[in-house]
This record gives structure tokens, C-alpha cells and sequence, in this order.
């Protein structure tokens, strides 16, 4: 990658070497060598020349560069500088409400088998279904499926809830939203959807991302969290969305 072109990753910025560095994929991991004695890069804020590293981000000139691997290697860039930041309009949240926040225990799954998570970019991203949370929306009763990605950059407690529900495709993501439990001791965890989020999918159609398994469609409206924008309103409609197994 540099500022030359026919580079596989073009950096337009005068700070970048014409060819500044080589990134190579290595098992779970990315090698990352500067090109010529004058090129580095920033990794945690400190300046490197060479790097083995698994999936993380590092700065090259004005840029932002993330290491994503998801068993799919990828470099996704960031340029404060893009003219898309034009078209950025923020992000909106539901009102926040404390009856959304639980604490629950994880009802663990007595088989963890492997499960396939269908994405956005049509790829297959394995995960492991860990248990299920149960809880109560007025007098609905409701269930959501924890999974964990097996995928590098994932640690081994590491559990996400993937799901759909009625604002789905209207008042929020038409894809469906993530949540990031949170553990509290004693096998529990707090789930505040308050702090449900969109997948990075909402905002470019670049990205590969999870899409709720068939499990977690909730009948009832989750009206807490992010809403969706409808930055991509032209490229993904709710009934072109399938869900995962």
C-alpha cells in the first residue's frame, strides 16, 4: 500500500512513501513491514517499522487502517478527510429507559455445537451458540440466542445477541441490530438495549456483518438503542434481508 498507483491500497497523502508498506496474511495474523527505510506506521501510538500482529488498527499518515480478518482478511480504511463525512447526518437513539436493562443469568447450551452465521457480503462466519438469555417484555415472554464468533480477535467469553424485532426495518436497521452482554459474576449478565447498536453494514455497504439467526426475531418493539439513519436506504430492504439458519 502507498501513494503510488496500481498500489493494492492507495493512500493519497504526502506523508505516505509511494510504496510504504506490506501487509501480509499470515494464519490469524497480518505481518506488517514498512517498504523503505523511511516508512512506518503507528501501532498504539508507537512508531514501527515491522509488526506481527493479529486483527487491530494502525495509522498511516492522516489515515486510519483496520486489520480485519473474520476468517475473510480485509483492510478497511478511514479517512477523516472522505466526502462522504458530507453526507453524514449522526446517529439517533430511541429515548433512553431503564425498563430496557436486565440482568440476567446465560442459560448455558448443554451441546455448544457450531453453528453458520449468514452475512451481509454472503459469506458463512462459524460461531458457537453459547445459551440463551429469557426475560419478560410487559407479559410477553421473550428468548434471545448468545453466540460467539469463532472468528481471531474474539476472546473465549466473548458472547454477542444478534437480533430483529418489530421496529425492525422501520424505526431501526432493516438488517437488525447487535448487542454486547455484560458480564456481572455468577453466570449473569446485563443486556441494556439502550445500547443496542447498528451493525457497521448501515453505514457502508462494504462491510461483512452477522445477520440475526431465524431464533432471535422478536415479536415485540424494542424501542431503545440506535435507530437506523437510512444512510443506505437504496442498497438494503427488509425483504431482501434473508435471516440466518
Amino acid at each position: 500500500m502507498g501513494r503510488e498507483p496500481g498500489t493494492g491500497v492507495r493512500l493519497d497523502d504526502p506523508a505516505v512513501r509511494p510504496r510504504h508498506l506490506e501487509v501480509t496474511v499470515v494464519g490469524d495474523s497480518f505481518v506488517v513491514q514498512g517498504m523503505d527505510d523511511s516508512a512506518s506506521f503507528k501501532l498504539q501510538g508507537v512508531e514501527r517499522r515491522r509488526a506481527t500482529v493479529g486483527p487491530t488498527s494502525i495509522a498511516v499518515g492522516r489515515y486510519t487502517l483496520r486489520l480485519s480478518h473474520q476468517r475473510f482478511p480485509a483492510i478497511i480504511v478511514f479517512d477523516p478527510q472522505s466526502p462522504g463525512f458530507r453526507s453524514y447526518k449522526g446517529i439517533d437513539y430511541f429515548p433512553v429507559d431503564l425498563a430496557w436493562r436486565y440482568v440476567l443469568p446465560l442459560r448455558p447450551n448443554p451441546r455448544p455445537d457450531t453453528t453458520v452465521i449468514v452475512s451481509t457480503r454472503g459469506s458463512q462466519r462459524r460461531a458457537v451458540k453459547a445459551g440463551w438469555f429469557d426475560f419478560m417484555v410487559g407479559k410477553s415472554r421473550c428468548r434471545l440466542e448468545a453466540s460467539r464468533l469463532l472468528e481471531p480477535g474474539v476472546g473465549e467469553s466473548d458472547i454477542a445477541v444478534f437480533f430483529r424485532d418489530a421496529t425492525t426495518g422501520k424505526e431501526s436497521y432493516a438488517v437488525g441490530r447487535y448487542l454486547d452482554p455484560q458480564p456481572v459474576g455468577g453466570g449473569r449478565y446485563v443486556l441494556d438495549f439502550n445500547l443496542a447498536y447498528n451493525p457497521a453494514c448501515a453505514y457502508s455497504e462494504h462491510y461483512n456483518c452477522p445477520i440475526p439467526p431465524r431464533a432471535n426475531q422478536l415479536k415485540v418493539a424494542v424501542r431503545a438503542g440506535e435507530k437506523d439513519m437510512h444512510y443506505l436506504d437504496h442498497a438494503l430492504k427488509p425483504s431482501s434481508i434473508p435471516a440466518s439458519p
